[in-house]
């Protein structure tokens, strides 16, 4: 008889690599192996193919480009008018707001403001730092502080919502990407000729091919939405329940995109994460299997308020996801060998 209210779904999780991994300040340039939690059993040897290629070349070099949390309100005024006479009173209130956030979090900090106004209605995303927290909870405990604030000085609005979906938190939308939700990082690697012939059973010019007519054409009649990639969330996801993240943020976690150049005789092959959310505290982080992970990733080791532990997460994260998208891209420039190694890898995992 199960129990509801204790049951457990199990996750088949496998650890894959080492992947040699390189960070751009230099912090970081080790192997590492990572867990991926999983029912598709072929993404791990194909995974571990890709982080094959990562020892045998100079690494995947990993960048963070930019890290922040936001939260949304929403609030209305009688005309677009007031709304906007408040919004320049507000932004211009910057070092106020600041001191409200940090009334509420001793790692959450307040870096930017944007808005929209729609007819009499005001939206303001607000972007904070997190410290090493994924920081849902956290910017959500400051924008109600902040909203409480605007409501108590501007009579001229009101309380529509606490989270107005200009943030944008589990749903597709070109805001996150352009102006930045969670951890933006790019993985590159440069890849030989003979080891992409030899390893990956395929050339330089046939990946930069198939990226052309797969993932940029297929995924503009397709009408996707800054997205270029093969399969950014199978690895994400995986790597997301493995790690102990909100498996929901692979939503926006999977709008990303593959970028690759043939270099002399080499493939240059890289891909693009803009809304890597993920942590490494915080809800799901003290089930001590999860703990375990982190800590194995090295991923507990430095001061939580400076953000380096989430930060190394999301570089790790990136790196599988370079390795998991090459190798099934070397694999659909070859007639049938896609669904040949699914259906050989899985009848070995079912026997």
């Amino acid at each position: 008889m199960i129990k509801e209210d204790n049951f457990i779904t199990p996750i088949p999780t496998r650890w894959i690599g080492p992947i040699h991994i390189k960070g751009a300040d230099g912090r970081l340039d080790q192997e590492v192996s990572v867990p991926l939690a999983t029912y598709e059993s072929p993404l791990w040897p194909s995974t571990a193919r890709g982080a094959k290629i990562s020892r045998l070349c100079s690494g995947i070099n990993c960048t963070v480009i930019d890290d922040r949390m936001t939260r949304s309100v929403a609030l209305r005024s009688k005309t677009a008018a007031e709304a906007h006479e408040a919004w320049q009173s507000i932004v211009a209130r910057e070092n106020e707001l600041n001191d409200i956030v940090q009334s509420t979090s001793q790692y959450a900090k307040l870096v930017d403001l944007n808005h929209q106004i729609v007819g009499n209605l005001l939206y303001i995303r607000f972007e904070f730092t997190t410290g090493d927290a994924s920081g849902h909870n956290m910017v959500t405990k400051a924008a109600d502080a902040l909203l409480s604030w605007i409501l108590a000085n501007y009579n001229q609005l009101e309380y529509s919502s606490i989270s107005g979906n200009f943030c944008t938190d589990k749903k597709v939308s070109a805001v996150n990407g352009i102006l930045g939700r969670g951890k933006y990082v790019i993985a590159e690697i440069n890849i030989p000729r003979d080891i992409c012939e030899k390893n990956l059973r395929t050339t330089p010019e046939k990946i930069v091919q198939l990226n052309i007519e797969k993932n940029l054409m297929g995924g503009i009649i397709a009408g996707s939405l800054r997205s270029a990639n093969a399969h950014f969330a199978n690895m994400l996801l995986a790597f997301y329940l493995a790690t102990g993240q909100d498996a929901a943020n692979i939503i926006e976690g999977s709008q990303g995109f593959v970028h690759c150049e043939v270099r002399g005789d080499a493939l240059y092959f890289s891909v693009t994460l803009p809304n890597l959310i993920m942590g490494s505290v915080g809800n799901g982080k003290s089930i001590p299997n999860i703990e375990d992970i982190l800590n194995k990733l090295g991923c507990l080791n430095h001061d939580v308020q400076s953000g380096d532990n989430a930060r190394r997460l999301a570089i790790i994260c990136a790196a599988v996801v370079l390795c998991g998208e090459l190798s099934l891209m070397a694999a659909q420039t070859n007639p049938k060998e896609l669904m040949r190694s699914h259906l050989l890898m899985e009848r070995q995992e079912n026997k």
